[in-house]
């Protein structure tokens, strides 16, 4: 199970981290020429060779969604977001807004775990700090064992983040992240002991999902899309989902499907849920 490693450093000023997202530099840039954009995109990076990471495998609630620059409660959104950057090894952080404006230290060492990118550029990855396991440049086989140093795993064994599995992610350490994934929720960890993505959401409105609703981000952002429509009836979401077109597997069934109104239930015209647990769904890349 082959990845791309790159040795580099964190460095977050300027920039807008939560908690699935972080500002990575290779110490030799040019390795991002070495990363295959599955997507048929190039690491987006700026001229110092500095890009954003998007954390493979995981969701954290939202801090600035879309054109308004919508949020999930920010209680859990800033916690994930906290946790993260304590993790890599900032030990305080200076902030105007989401911004982040100085740091101690400056900047942190560490790697990345990758196979490819998304379609806004990102690369797509598994993050680790410290020494790297081998050489920069190179492809190391990444087993659960590698993955548990991770910041990865520890965001999902600290509760604060979904688990989101896309096809590309190895079945070894999918099944590695679903079993921690389902440990939180048991232990009550985080975010788990408020999350409604299955029990329901009822939705009279934005705020009913920006200061209380705690669910799956992948939701939410369809649900803010859709109600930013105009005033059609909730009534018609399930066919804004299929007009939307996700496609994902159902893992406990086999089951490919396209579109969210497959595990997603609407009732009495302003409940929604979604029928399946975030870790029983296998998204397709896009």
């Amino acid at each position: 199970m082959p990845m791309l490693l790159i040795k580099g450093f964190y460095d977050v000023k300027g920039s807008q981290p939560d908690g699935d997202t972080v500002a990575f530099t290779p110490d030799a840039p040019a390795e991002w020429d070495l990363v295959g954009g599955g997507l048929g995109r190039a690491v987006e990076h700026s001229a110092t060779g500095r890009a954003k990471l998007r954390l493979d495998a995981i969701d954290a609630l939202e801090t600035h969604y879309g054109a308004n620059r919508v949020h999930q409660p920010l209680q859990f959104a800033h916690a994930a977001r906290d946790e993260l950057l304590s993790w890599i090894g900032f030990t305080a952080v200076q902030r105007e807004g989401e911004n982040v404006i100085a740091t101690t230290p400056d900047t942190v060492p560490g790697f990345v775990l990758t196979r490819g990118t998304d379609v806004h550029g990102r690369c797509i990855a598994l993050a680790g700090r410290g020494a790297s396991p081998g050489a920069s440049g190179r492809e190391i086989d990444v087993d659960p064992v590698l993955l548990r140093t991770t910041l990865n795993h520890h965001m999902v064994t600290a509760g604060l983040t979904y688990p989101t599995f896309y096809r590309s992610l190895f079945t070894s350490l999918r099944a590695e992240l679903a079993t921690t994934a389902e440990g939180a929720r048991t232990a009550g960890r985080g975010l788990w002991p408020s999350d409604v993505t299955l029990t329901g959401v009822k939705v009279t409105g934005l705020s009913s999902l920006t200061d209380d609703a705690v669910l799956l981000p992948k939701l939410f952002r369809r649900l803010v899309d859709y109600l930013n429509l105009g005033t059609l009836p909730l009534t018609c979401f399930p066919a804004f989902l299929a007009g939307v077109g996700d496609r994902f597997s159902i893992l406990s069934t086999g089951e490919r499907c396209v579109g969210l109104h497959r595990v997603v239930e609407t009732t009495n015209g302003e409940t929604v849920r979604m029928t399946h647990s975030p870790e029983d769904l296998l998204f397709e890349d896009s």
